[in-house]
């Protein structure tokens, strides 16, 4: 039974590149969002409307954990 990287290294190199493609996309995505939670939270939160700040930082949070956890699949270079 191989675990993951050792998977990882021996798959085709398109295999390789479609991966790392798809996790820099939903990077990108997630970091969209949280820029646009945070734009959200501060434009509330200077209008007086706090109600917003709490769950804008709680799912800032939780998308920051989800990067993280994608930052495990991207594949190592080559050597």
């Amino acid at each position: 039974m191989s675990t993951f990287r050792r998977a990882q290294s021996q798959a085709h190199p398109n295999k390789t590149s479609t991966l790392m493609l798809a996790i820099i996309v939903l990077l990108i995505l997630n970091v969209t969002i949280q820029i646009w939670l945070l734009y959200s939270g501060l434009n509330n939160a200077l209008e007086h409307n706090k109600g917003i700040a709490f769950p804008a930082f709680i799912g800032s949070v939780a998308i920051f954990f989800i990067n993280c956890a994608l930052l495990y699949y991207l594949p190592r270079s080559r050597r």
